[in-house]
């Protein structure tokens, strides 16, 4: 019975001292201080990351911005010359059927 009350005694002194003791007792060790150092710049690593996600994402957008324009213009400028190829071939049918014109006409 003497043993039994001892080990209870002894149990529930080790349950008391460890609920006294704070998270933020100045009395932690180094492993818990390494530990907590490690936690504090793995924190302070995600923050910049997310930081540096951010702004690559909004340079890309705007890249993809200007690829965008540059894309448009240089349809435009497609189109306009294929339009003036367009009228200079028209121009140069017009221009053969006239010789063929003139040339029935001297052989007549």
């Amino acid at each position: 019975m003497k043993k039994l009350t001892a080990t209870l005694f002894a149990a529930l002194s080790l349950a008391a001292l460890a609920g006294c003791q704070k998270p933020d007792d100045k009395h932690i060790g180094p492993a818990e201080q390494a530990g907590r150092e490690l936690d504090k710049a793995a924190t302070q690593a995600g923050q910049q990351l997310d930081k540096a996600a951010s702004q690559a994402e909004k340079k890309l957008d705007q890249a993809g911005e200007k690829l965008d324009q540059a894309t448009q213009q240089a349809g435009e400028k497609l189109n306009q010359a294929t339009e003036k190829l367009g009228e200079k071939v028209e121009q140069a049918g017009k221009d053969m059927q006239e010789s063929a014109r003139e040339a029935r006409k001297g052989k007549n």
